[in-house]
């Protein structure tokens, strides 16, 4: 995979009270074990659970003002300070933007999204007509996936 693309561990949604905590939408099983972000734009000073994702408190950012300017803020890492990836895992920015072919060959568009509703991470593909479709990110649903491409079972393709 690209080693030298950063990769985004979560993303600022909003202020939190006055006082320039903001609300993160969290893509990481330890955003704690980083405590700089950004090549170094904003370090982190504090973190807690939160209703929908966790709360945190940057160095840099001072008051409410300060937060909901970052809204929309992707936190980033260099992928070079991160773990190792095990058999079968990603991250999701090695699958974002990866052509999707059936097993049988057929082109079937982009990888556009990866989201998780609790039962695993499940691959939306847009088609070339703007037609998307959903797929399970489950070895019987992608068999594999690398660099290049990935592919789809034929009994998921949409």
């Amino acid at each position: 995979m690209t080693q030298d693309r950063p990769v985004t561990l979560a993303v600022i949604i909003g202020a939190h009270g006055v006082t320039g905590e903001v609300r993160l939408k969290v893509f990481a099983e330890d955003l704690n074990a980083h405590k700089a972000f950004n090549n170094g734009a904003l370090t982190l000073k504090s973190l807690r659970p939160g209703n929908n994702g966790a709360i945190a408190r940057f160095a840099e950012v001072a008051d409410r003002n300060a937060a909901e300017a970052m809204r929309g803020t992707e936190l980033t890492v260099p992928r070079t300070s991160l773990p190792p990836l095990g058999e079968g895992e990603y991250y999701h920015v090695d699958l974002l933007n990866l052509p999707a072919v059936s097993a049988s060959g057929e082109a079937l568009g982009r990888v556009i999204a990866i989201d998780n509703y609790g039962a695993g991470d499940v691959i939306e593909i847009e088609r070339e007509t703007g037609k998307r479709f959903m797929v399970p990110m489950k070895p019987e649903a992608v068999p594999e996936w690398d660099a290049e491409r990935l592919v789809v079972a034929d009994d998921f393709v949409e």
